[in-house]
């Protein structure tokens, strides 16, 4: 049986991942490595799990009089947020001779027939090709903490998704999109939309892609071959189609926002969740970007002049490295995500979101186990079932729409 991550634990008789699932590649799945660092993460004993919220009134100045009797009794009435694990199955599978064949390597198969120095790194096949899995396994679950779809079917004839923290936002959620367009279909490589209005060269962002295959939501494409009723894209301006298949409905999309972010915009967006009784622990309250926003937060902060980021190698968040910037509402780490969408920001109130799992009955909450053998192979599987828990979602804000 692999063990492929040093120092794993053997509880239930099989090697557990969840601690190296959040701790695995932490500057590769930031989200979930900072929540699962700051909480250990909580567990469940049903696909679906919820948690309550509730709303204190506003304070006034609510006097009594001496000798009054006591006030009308007031109930201050909680709720019920839920969400469900999703599952995460991987299958590994080495052959025997590839497991054995260690000193191996690829030479030149025509001339000049010329060898390279050194030697094998991986030594043991099986514990390499489960470690590769458990890393992508934690890229997926990351990304679907941040843009999950929630699902909850009521047969095993369609999978549980959890609700992601993109969807799970809604009171603090700010469009800038220019415009928002819903339910196309596609062909080939040529995308339906009946009068589109878009143009050649124009920057979209799928925030739904349907059955289509070859784009992904959240990245920029640029719009080519442009007609009445039909578009195409590509992965860069004036690039050849990309081929996208068949896909009868879902796929959405969104032209972003041209105006430039500036620490106006951005603390607007912080002082809705605030004021909504979010980011109240400084420590946890945190700005969730990609690479395109990251930059843009940057020179919005250098422009402003009296505010300042501050790049500091001891500041991290559930042992994740985060930058900082000070805002009008206080300091805010700068945490860089690649599954954050590219038009997308966030801003989180960290201390409210933890990584909920599922414990399977003398297996654990996320494991290896070997399959059955049907040939000259060893076959092991991961399976882990685990959701998102993310407070009260009032706590948190997101932009859709910025400038790419």
């Amino acid at each position: 049986m692999a063990g492929s991550v040093t120092g794993i634990g053997t509880t239930f008789g099989l090697p557990n991942y969840h601690g190296q699932l959040w701790g695995l590649t932490p500057e590769e799945t930031p989200l979930l490595s900072a929540i699962g660092g700051l909480t250990g993460g909580g567990q469940t004993d049903a696909v679906e799990f919820e948690w309550e919220q509730y709303d204190l009134r506003d304070p006034a100045q609510r006097t009594r009089t001496e000798g009054a009797d006591a006030p009308t009794a007031e109930e201050r009435v909680r709720d019920a947020v839920r969400n469900v694990v999703e599952i995460h199955q991987e299958q590994v599978a080495v052959s025997y001779t590839k497991q054995a064949a260690t000193g191996q390597v690829a030479t030149p198969q025509s001339a000049p027939y010329r060898g390279v120095g050194g030697e094998q790194p991986v030594t043991n096949e099986l514990d390499w090709q489960v470690e590769q899995a458990l890393k992508q396994v934690a890229l997926d679950v990351n990304f679907s903490m941040i843009n999950g779809k929630y699902a909850n079917p009521a047969s095993n004839a369609s999978p549980r998704k959890m609700r992601g923290l993109l969807e799970a936002i809604t009171t603090n959620k700010v469009s800038k999109a220019t415009s928002t367009v819903t339910g196309l279909s596609s062909a080939t490589d040529t995308i339906t939309e009946t009068a589109t209005a878009l143009a050649d060269n124009d920057k979209i962002v799928f925030t739904s892609t349907g059955d289509a295959t070859n784009i992904v939501a959240g990245r920029v494409y640029y719009v080519v071959a442009k007609a009445t009723n039909t578009f195409k894209v590509a992965s860069t301006q004036g690039g050849a189609p990309i081929t996208l298949g068949t896909s009868t409905s879902n796929i959405d999309y969104i032209k972003p926002w041209t105006t430039t972010l500036t620490t106006t915009h951005i603390d607007e967006l912080i002082q809705q969740a605030w004021d909504n009784g979010g980011l109240s622990e400084q420590r946890t309250a945190t700005i969730i970007v990609n690479s395109t926003q990251k930059r843009a937060v940057t020179k919005a902060y250098a422009e402003a002049g009296a505010k300042v980021i501050y790049i500091d190698p001891s500041r991290t968040m559930g042992g994740v490295a985060v930058d900082t910037v000070v805002t009008d509402f206080g300091r805010f780490n700068i945490m860089m995500d690649r599954a954050v969408p590219r038009d997308a920001l966030i801003v989180a109130s960290l201390n409210m979101l933890r990584p909920v799992l599922l414990s399977i009955p003398g297996k654990g909450v996320f494991f290896e186990e070997p399959l059955a053998k049907t040939g000259s192979a060893d076959k092991v599987q991961l399976y882990g079932e685990i959701g998102l828990e993310y407070g009260m979602e009032k706590a948190h804000a997101a932009y859709r729409g910025l400038a790419v």
